[in-house]
């Protein structure tokens, strides 16, 4: 059974590909299909597992979008702990060769967490 951080996250990947869809225009079809088949920590672990960044990645990247990326949501604090130490890795790696400053993402993040996170967070 998911824990309640599981099901949070899950839920945060559904509602990251309607806001693509409604923000950019993009339809992250293939990844919703792994939301269902794998849930929400298992396809971004599956997406973490390769040394190459996915389409949908890449997507987001030319957009402009990498804060909604699989990569920005794993290294979110609430969220660290469902992932082991490479696929936190990965994530940093991907997004600061893409130009995203992550320094910068998980201090704003921090300043303003969805309202469902506890102040010791």
């Amino acid at each position: 059974m998911p824990s309640e951080a599981e099901n949070r996250f899950h839920g945060d990947m559904r509602r990251g590909a309607e806001r693509l869809k409604r923000e950019i225009g993009y339809n992250p079809t293939r990844f919703v299909q792994m939301l269902g088949e794998l849930g929400g920590v298992g396809a971004a672990r599956q997406l973490l597992r390769g040394g190459n960044a996915s389409d949908g990645f890449t997507t987001l990247w030319e957009a402009g979008r990498l804060e909604l990326s699989v990569e920005a949501f794993v290294l979110l604090p609430w969220y660290r702990h469902l992932f082991e130490e490479h696929h936190l890795a990965t994530a940093q790696y991907r997004l600061s060769e893409h130009g995203l400053d992550v320094d910068r993402f998980l201090r704003e993040a921090r300043l303003n967490p969805p309202l469902w996170v506890s102040d010791d967070v």
